[in-house]
């Protein structure tokens, strides 16, 4: 099992209609620039914990560092609702910090769907951002408006199987079988982190299989489709200094083969005033885990 260097504390924030989990590192009463962490889809605030250990204890002992499961994730409120909307994300954590850090800067972290949340954050919010670090949140493909009528009826199809019980998420039957999940997912990933995050990644219910610790309905489409010139017009008002971080895998292109490259995602930065593209070399999409030390000293780097 891995062993944790820097053990998180807890702290639960009722806000629009949910009661959020928050971890915390650091001083939580330094009056430094509070580093704010968010996780991607599918995902837990646990998951940045190798990357906090790796962090030099200078860097963690004189600021506030925290890390939020997000609606329907981790510890935090499951609301009542069949899917979610992307805006959610951004209300959320503009009323996190307005609870947390009122009329204070902060540096912020976001992986995959964390870091295309941040992005759109900062494009909206851009003087409650000192720095912004982007993990792998490539935003999505274009769309053309000939494909709205089949979106919204496939949206209509999954809202129907999911009633119908067809996309409830895979169980386990003991933490080692989710370990063994993360791992195929995952061929970077040792044992005993896997092993760690199993613990937090999922948990066991009543009848003694484990289940992920995310809701179902995180499953189903967007109905609306992904607007690349609104996209870039949140890009062009981000104020902040970006740090645009790679793994040395191109994840986009496998998931999206050839409908969407790193040229194209290179091509969109260009509309970021401030803008720097960083490469973790021997790692795929989940960078924290696979390089948390590499990822650490960048991080460290660009926020002094």
């Amino acid at each position: 099992m891995y062993e944790v260097q820097r053990p998180s504390t807890s702290s639960w924030v009722p806000l629009r209609g949910c009661r959020y989990h928050v971890r915390h590192w650091g001083d939580s009463a330094s009056d430094a620039t509070p580093l704010v962490l968010a996780h991607g889809w599918m995902d837990v605030a646990a998951s940045y914990q190798f990357m906090v250990d790796a962090l030099s204890e200078a860097f963690v002992s004189q600021r506030p560092i925290i890390a939020m499961d997000w609606r329907g994730y981790g510890l935090t409120d499951t609301p009542p609702t069949d899917s979610y909307w992307f805006p959610d994300y951004l209300a959320d954590l503009d009323a996190l910090l307005d609870v947390l850090y009122p009329g204070r800067t902060i540096d912020l972290v976001g992986h995959s769907m964390g870091g295309n949340v941040v992005m759109m954050y900062a494009g909206s919010r851009p003087e409650r951002i000192r720095r912004l670090v982007n993990l792998e949140g490539f935003g999505m493909a274009a769309t053309r408006p000939s494909q709205a009528p089949g979106r919204m009826g496939q949206w209509l199809d999954e809202l129907k199987a999911q009633r119908q019980g067809d996309k409830d998420l895979k169980t386990y039957a003991d933490a080692a079988g989710v370990a063994a999940r993360l791992m195929k997912t995952n061929r970077r990933l040792g044992p005993d982190k896997a092993n760690w995050l199993a613990q937090h990644w999922a948990r066991p219910g009543a009848d003694g299989q484990w289940r992920i610790l995310g809701d179902a309905a995180h499953k189903v489409i967007n109905p609306y489709l992904f607007h690349v010139e609104e996209t870039l017009e949140m890009y062009r008002r981000i104020t902040a200094p970006v740090l645009a971080v790679e793994a040395s895998d191109d994840s986009l292109g496998q998931w999206w083969k050839k409908q969407y490259t790193l040229d194209e995602y290179h091509e969109r930065l260009k509309a970021v005033p401030q803008v720097q593209i960083a490469v973790i070399q021997d790692a795929g999409h989940m960078l924290h885990h696979d390089q948390p030390q590499d990822l650490a000293r960048m991080l460290e780097q660009f926020l002094a």
